[in-house]
C-alpha cells in the first residue's frame, strides 16, 4: 500500500516536472464545503428540490481515518435544514438507492424527513433507483407518492441482528477471553462465546418488536391489506410489479415521471425549476448525478476512500438492511 501511494505521488511529480500538465494534488476531497443551490432544468420562482439518499444508512462518518465524510443521516439532514429556509421549494424528490442500514439511523432519517414534510408543507415524492430495500424502504414511507423503476428491488421489511463470531478462530490460535461481569446477561451477544438459549430468546423478542414497528409503519402509511401485510412480513424482496400489486409503491416509471408527479401534487406548472444542493459545481450536471462533492480535475488524490466506503461498517447491532445489497 505504501509503495503504491509513493509511486502515485512520484508519477505526479514527474508530470509536473515535465511541464506537460500541472495537476492539483489534493489529499482531502471537498466534502466540507457549504452546500449551494444549482438549477438542473426548468424555470420559474417555485422549485422542486432533489435530494439523493445513496448507500448504507448510518449516522456515522465514513471513509478512511484521515479522510472522513458525512454519513447519510448527517448529509441528508443538512440538505433538509437548508431547504427549510427556502419557502419557494414546493416539492421534494428523494432519489433513494439504498439497501438500508442501522435501525436507529433509518429511524432518525424517517423522523427528519417526516418533520420536514410537515413543517414545510412541501409535497414529497420518492423515486426508487436500483435498490430501495429494508431501511431504504423505511425512509420512503413518509412520502405522498412512491415511484419505482421497472427494475427496482424493494421490500425486505424486517430486521437483522448481526454479530461477529470469532469462537472458531480463537480455538485455532489458542486464544481465550476471560470476562468478569456484574450480571449474567451483561456480555450478551459477545463474539467470544456462543449465546445461551435464554439470550437467543431475549434477542428474538427485541427483533420481533423492531420488525413489528417496521411492519406497522408500512401497513399504516401504505394502507396495506392483511394479505399484503402477511406477505411482506416474510422479509422478502420484491421487484416493482409485485411491489405495486401489494401497495408498497404507487407507480412504476422513470425520473421524469417523478418530476411530473411532483409538479402535479404541488400545483406547479410543467417545466418547473428543478434544483439540487451541491458542494461543488459539475459540468453537464443532471438529475442522475447523486454526488454533492467532487475533486476538481486534473487532480491526483493521494487517498481514495472509495473502497472503504463500499463496505458498510458491520458492527454488532440491529439493522434494517437487505444484506446482499449491503456492500454496494
Amino acid at each position: 500500500m505504501r509503495r503504491s501511494l509513493f509511486a502515485l505521488f512520484l508519477a505526479g511529480c514527474l508530470f509536473c516536472a515535465s511541464g506537460c500538465i500541472k495537476p492539483k494534488i489534493s489529499i482531502f476531497p471537498e466534502h466540507t464545503e457549504p452546500l449551494k443551490e444549482y438549477t438542473l432544468q426548468g424555470k420559474g420562482d417555485k422549485k422542486i428540490l432533489v435530494i439523493p439518499v445513496k448507500g448504507f444508512i448510518s449516522e456515522d462518518t465514513r471513509g478512511l481515518p484521515l479522510m472522513r465524510r458525512s454519513g447519510a443521516v448527517q448529509e441528508v439532514v443538512a440538505q433538509l435544514r437548508k431547504a427549510e429556509k427556502d419557502k419557494d421549494i414546493k416539492a421534494l424528490i428523494l432519489e433513494v438507492d439504498s439497501p438500508g442500514g442501522s435501525v436507529t439511523a433509518s429511524d432518525m432519517l424517517y423522523h427528519e424527513i417526516t418533520r420536514y414534510r410537515e413543517c414545510s408543507g412541501a409535497k414529497l415524492v420518492v423515486m426508487m433507483m436500483s435498490v430501495a430495500a429494508s431501511g431504504g424502504y423505511y425512509i420512503s414511507l413518509p412520502a405522498d407518492f412512491i415511484m419505482a423503476h421497472p427494475t427496482t428491488i424493494t421490500g425486505s421489511v424486517g430486521v437483522l441482528f448481526l454479530r461477529p463470531n470469532v469462537t472458531g478462530l480463537m480455538g485455532k490460535i489458542g486464544l481465550e477471553i476471560e470476562v468478569d461481569k456484574s450480571g449474567q446477561n451483561k456480555d450478551m451477544a459477545s463474539p467470544f462465546r456462543k449465546p445461551s438459549a435464554e439470550e437467543r430468546q431475549m434477542l428474538k423478542s427485541i427483533i420481533d418488536e423492531m420488525a413489528g414497528r417496521f411492519q406497522g409503519l408500512a401497513a399504516n402509511r401504505r394502507h396495506l391489506s392483511d394479505a399484503a401485510r402477511k406477505e411482506i412480513a416474510s422479509g422478502r424482496i420484491f421487484l416493482a410489479d409485485d411491489a405495486l400489486r401489494l401497495g408498497l409503491i404507487d407507480r412504476i416509471g422513470y425520473v421524469e415521471d417523478a418530476i411530473s408527479e411532483a409538479e402535479k401534487l404541488a400545483g406547479l406548472p410543467k417545466d418547473a425549476k428543478v434544483v439540487v444542493y451541491r458542494r461543488t459545481e459539475y459540468n453537464n450536471d443532471n438529475i442522475y448525478n447523486t454526488a454533492t462533492a467532487r475533486q476538481e480535475t486534473p487532480q491526483i488524490s493521494l487517498l481514495d476512500s472509495g473502497l472503504a466506503e463500499a463496505i458498510p461498517p458491520m458492527l454488532s447491532g440491529f439493522y434494517y438492511l437487505w444484506l446482499p445489497g449491503g456492500c454496494e
